[in-house]
């Protein structure tokens, strides 16, 4: 009987340690509520009804400039951001690879800029696109994938590793978003409503002007991805003042879409065209587009989208209904005086 109790006594213990690890780590790891709300994107995926025709994935290029609700409001295309600060290749590769697990779009558009990266920028940026994301194959491998000279697997698996000197830098936003996350975006679109017109930028040089091999290789993979699934690949450029995309990255991105017979959209060289104004259409001064920008630069896309077979789903009284509620929502926080959602 003794040695019973023992025994359920060590398991109770057990349990209580578990119960108090688990609530520490998520005392002391970011909420990406408030601040560095780039870090909650890849968790809002999850809390989606998820029957889109369009899945969208990459990095800033994507997530501050394509606006799924102005897709829908003009032409009735259901469509996703998943999209993260500095996403590289790899990664898109594995956040495209957990997306078809939970559903299987009619089209993929990717973001071809992180073409220019073959090797991790920063831990910072690995967090937070990795951070929230669910546990599975798919995480194992964008850790592995992306982790630094001086990040361990471990401080992925147990977050308190990484974090615990946030013990004594905690802010109320830790405790009012200790259960939830704020949601930040629509539909993965990041709203931007700041203007900071273009004033220069520091003079760009092209060092290398072939992207790596490896990247090509995920490249492949995304490719092959979308062929498994019958999914039409698209692959975008973003205008963009800043990092310039020279002339020799569009000849090779071009040229991977004429011998796959891929679409490729390089809309830096359509700014006048979509009527792009750098004084008035970005929020930092022509990295990227604000609000305003992303809206001209999404109408003139989703044209192309329409036109080119993505279903218009106004006449589906369900989607109609859940996506006018969306519409609402994001025309009211467009017109809000705060910047933010």
């Amino acid at each position: 009987m003794c040695k019973k109790k023992i025994v359920i006594s060590a398991a109770v213990f057990a349990v209580l340690a578990i119960i108090i690890l688990c609530l520490l780590t998520r005392l002391v790891s970011p909420k990406y509520s408030e601040h560095l709300v780039e870090g909650s994107m890849t968790s809002q995926y999850y809390s989606e009804d998820r029957e889109h025709d369009l899945i969208i994935i990459g990095d800033c290029e994507v997530y501050a400039n394509i606006s799924p609700m102005i897709l829908w409001e003009q032409y009735g295309i259901t469509a996703y951001v998943r999209g993260n600060s500095q996403q590289l290749i790899w990664q898109s590769y594995y956040i495209l690879s957990e997306t078809l697990k939970y559903e299987i779009p009619k089209a993929v558009v990717l973001s071809v800029g992180s073409m220019r990266y073959s090797e991790p920028v920063k831990e910072e940026y690995n967090r937070l696109a990795i951070d929230l994301m669910r546990w599975s194959e798919d995480k194992i491998g964008i850790i592995r994938a992306s982790m630094g000279e001086d990040e361990s697997f471990a401080s992925y698996l147990f977050p308190i590793i990484r974090y615990h000197s946030r013990i004594t830098e905690l802010t109320s936003e830790d405790f009012r978003y200790f259960f939830s996350t704020k949601r930040n975006t629509f539909n993965g679109f990041l709203m931007e409503k700041d203007t900071v017109p273009y004033s220069g930028f520091p003079r760009e040089t092209l060092r290398d002007p072939d992207f790596a091999e490896s990247n090509y290789i995920w490249l492949d993979k995304i490719c092959a991805l979308c062929n498994e699934n019958s999914i039409r690949l698209i692959l975008f450029k973003a205008p963009r003042i800043y990092p310039v995309w020279f002339d020799e990255y569009d000849a090779q991105i071009s040229e991977y879409a004429a011998e796959r017979g891929l679409e490729y959209y390089n809309f830096d060289r359509l700014r006048d065209e979509i009527g792009i104004d750098y004084s008035q259409d970005t929020y930092d001064g022509g990295m990227h587009l604000n609000v305003c920008g992303a809206e001209k630069l999404s109408g003139y896309f989703g044209r192309i989208l329409a036109e080119s077979g993505l279903p218009d789903r106004r006449g589906d009284d369900v989607v109609l209904t859940l996506y006018n509620e969306k519409l609402e929502k994001y025309i009211n926080a467009r017109e809000s005086d705060n910047n933010r959602r």
